[in-house]
């Protein structure tokens, strides 16, 4: 198990929190794109999180006594999440897949949209998770590379499948075996967050698309073409290209990665890396071709007819944000029930009509079409099994991996 080290964040590090916080993910808000991932979405005032010393894990299940579940007893469940990341009803007030949770069940939910950013969020409850106290959730929704690092610790409980019969059903095939907690034991994930190719059809001259390396060699694109500032994003999409696998590559793939990049630098075909700030350029035509997150591609789309997307045959990046039950939850069937509720179809098609994220689960299609046949339609939100099956995600790293490949790549974004 792995041990609760000290993160010491090295220069790159810390100009990659600085990055996220002003203009990339960890500046977003949840339905406007996606959430901050990796070191990217450590906040300044959240770094203690990471940086406190001599902490040690808990145990994982099955090593120690149970954690005491109350569920039987007490009809309630306490979920946090991040903001405007659940369905609203027409009043702005109410959220009915909760509230038809509530009916069905009995199961009352205290909803907080308590999480900003992964790392202030981990900041809150480590140490209540280190002196194996409760934290007073039974359940939270963080990113990929944090719910790895809280199952690796022993903060996280084993889920009972008998609560779980349609997530574990209809879980998408691309979502059931991440690295970090392989056949979905102890998370399940609450969306999946896409990284594509974007381009303006007017600002191309009616040219598609749809390579990594097209943006970087195509000449008709010089000076027009936008990367991203987040290092799983960009470097991801371009090991792909590259014939790599991000889930698998060696540091000399990363290398590799780097310098074809350095390369877009240094010809000027590469106009800048940017966050979310690449919107309105790519709107306005300024950058011809650009990575994009999916999330922003759906909204751009509905105001301006000539934004695209394209999937690349190499492949593309997804991430996901988890639902986990802390280690010392005293709700933790109730909560399951909750994760399961949320993929049953109905409630599942609810929460992407609102939320434009890729949906995890299956078989969803036809209730979706039922509130809006066009975002049914939206591979960007259901991707078909051809799209799936290019999914691909960037592997869990060390600490030592983290700080070396961040310091790489500030240095080719000139950070």
């Amino acid at each position: 198990m792995e041990q609760y080290e000290p993160d010491r964040l090295s220069a790159a590090q810390l100009a990659a929190i600085r990055r996220s916080m002003t203009s990339g993910r960890g500046a977003l808000g949840r339905r406007s794109l996606l959430r901050a991932g990796g070191v990217g979405a450590l906040t300044l005032g959240g770094l203690a999180g990471l940086t406190a010393c001599g902490i040690p894990p808990a145990k994982r299940e099955g090593q120690g006594p149970a954690s005491t579940d109350d569920s039987a007893k007490e009809k309630t469940v306490n979920f946090s999440n991040w903001t405007e990341y659940m369905d609203v009803g027409e009043d702005e007030k109410s959220r009915p897949t909760l509230e038809a949770f509530t009916k069905r069940t009995g199961i009352k939910v205290k909803y907080t949209e308590d999480i900003n950013d992964n790392v202030e969020f981990f900041g809150k409850i480590k140490p209540q998770l280190a002196a194996g106290q409760d934290t007073g959730r039974d359940l939270i929704c963080v990113t990929d590379w944090l719910a790895a690092r809280i199952i690796r610790l022993g903060w996280a409980q084993k889920l009972d499948p008998a609560n779980l019969p349609h997530a574990y059903a209809n879980l998408s095939a691309q979502f059931r075996r991440p690295d970090w907690d392989p056949g979905r034991s102890y998370s399940y994930p609450w969306t999946g967050i896409s990284t594509v190719v974007a381009y303006n059809i007017k600002a191309t001259g009616g040219k598609k698309v749809d390579s990594v390396s097209q943006l970087l060699d195509d000449p008709s694109l010089k000076g027009r073409v936008g990367f991203l500032t987040e290092m799983r994003d960009t470097i991801g999409m371009t090991l792909l290209d590259l014939g790599k696998d991000p889930g698998a590559f060696t540091d000399a793939d990363f290398d590799a990665a780097v310098g074809r990049l350095q390369k877009g630098v240094d010809t000027k075909q590469i106009r800048r890396f940017t966050g979310n700030d690449y919107t309105s350029d790519l709107d306005k035509g300024d950058l011809a071709a650009c990575l994009a997150w999916a999330g922003d591609i759906i909204q751009l789309q509905a105001d301006n007819p000539d934004i695209r997307y394209s999937i690349p045959r190499a492949g593309y990046i997804t991430s996901t944000d988890n639902l986990l039950v802390p280690a010392n939850s005293r709700h933790k069937a109730n909560a399951e029930k909750l994760i399961d509720h949320y993929y049953q179809l109905p409630n599942a098609a609810r929460l992407a009509a609102y939320i434009n994220f890729v949906c995890p689960v299956d078989g969803v299609k036809d209730e979706l079409a039922k509130i809006d046949p066009a975002l049914a339609a939206n591979t960007l939100i259901l991707p078909d099994k051809a799209m799936a099956a290019k999914s691909r995600s960037f592997r869990s790293l060390t600490t030592e991996q983290e700080t070396a490949y961040e310091e790489k790549f500030a240095k080719l974004i000139g950070a």
